[in-house]
């Protein structure tokens, strides 16, 4: 067992979309394009927070926040795949591995925790107004966004001790893009119940208490909201938190079916395909959605082109 269990130390093979190598040379310009997108959007949003006064407000705090972690997150997983698909070897070393996961797993709950940040932010934006300036002060916000963080990474280093702990008995053949845990799972030569229901249940605490949270929260903001007399003022709210909202449901639905599904309807196929959509087309979909639909990101853009525009 020792023996067999050796080879599992030198790397792991991800198989990826091999099984389709027509479609590999189509899936890295697609991907390249889309990752050049994400690294561009999210670094213009974060420029954009820091740059322009206006925008130095808690919302854009946790904007920047919010892109900072796309931009990790997809770094953490694309460059790899971009390498695998253009090269013969699909290897990743068993340390590369280990860091791909915890690096990918903790700015994925991190996120998860953060959008619940957000929902609480445009909550108190909608509900209490008045209030709002004095509710989130700048410690309570780099508090709440300090304690997505350390969650986000506690639960992260959990989930990759105990899944590197499990014997692979020598397999080193991912069928996925990156290090993931349901793949990685699906490795392990011993009864994985224990490692499966640990993984449902913090899946729980990450992924379902915030969505309920940000039901919650958007409930009574939908109830204020259609209290409000003025047809003009409710459109502006209402788009407002229309954006968080579209973020919210591509990046939860996948994130859930990806996690919360029991371990014997997980499609592999299925399964790449939602993780394609929640590390990488929702990271660079995030900046469009945030500045298309925000006339202060949009005003910000302007006035930075324009002044280099006036310089020149």
């Amino acid at each position: 067992m020792e023996k067999k269990n050796r080879s599992s130390f030198t790397g792991f093979i991800l198989l990826g979309f091999s099984d389709r190598p027509q479609l590999e040379l189509v899936f890295f310009v697609v991907l390249l394009i889309l990752y050049i997108f994400a690294l561009l959007g999210n670094t213009i949003i974060i420029a954009l927070s820091h740059l322009d006064p206006h925008l130095h407000t808690p919302m854009y705090f946790f904007l920047c926040n919010l892109s900072f972690l796309d931009l990790c997150y997809t770094t953490s997983i694309v460059p790899q795949f971009l390498v695998n698909l253009r090269g013969a070897d699909k290897s990743i070393s068993f340390g590369g591995c280990v860091i791909q996961l915890y690096l990918s797993l903790g700015l994925g709950c991190t996120e998860c925790i953060l959008l619940g940040v957000m929902a609480f932010d445009r909550y108190v934006a909608v509900c209490r107004p008045l209030h709002y300036t004095v509710i989130m002060h700048p410690r309570l916000c780099v508090l709440m966004a300090s304690a997505s963080w350390f969650i986000g990474f506690a639960n992260s280093l959990l989930q990759t001790v105990l899944i590197f702990l499990l014997p692979l008995c020598g397999r080193n053949k991912l069928d996925h893009f990156f290090c993931e845990v349901p793949a990685l799972l699906k490795l392990a030569c011993v009864d994985t119940t224990m490692n499966e229901s640990e993984l449902f249940f913090l899946g729980v605490f990450i992924l379902l208490i915030p969505v309920a949270f940000i039901m919650f929260s958007y409930g009574r903001i939908v109830t204020t909201i259609l209290r409000i007399k003025s047809a003009a003022e409710q459109r502006k709210a209402f788009g407002t938190c229309g954006s968080h909202l579209t973020v919210v449901t591509l990046f939860y639905g996948t994130a859930i079916y990806a996690y919360l599904q029991p371990s014997n309807n997980y499609s592999q196929d299925q399964g790449k395909l939602t993780a394609l959509i929640y590390t990488i087309v929702t990271p660079m979909i995030n900046p469009l959605i945030y500045t298309l639909r925000n006339k202060d990101v949009k005003g910000a853009i302007k006035k930075m082109f324009w002044k280099e525009y006036d310089r020149r």
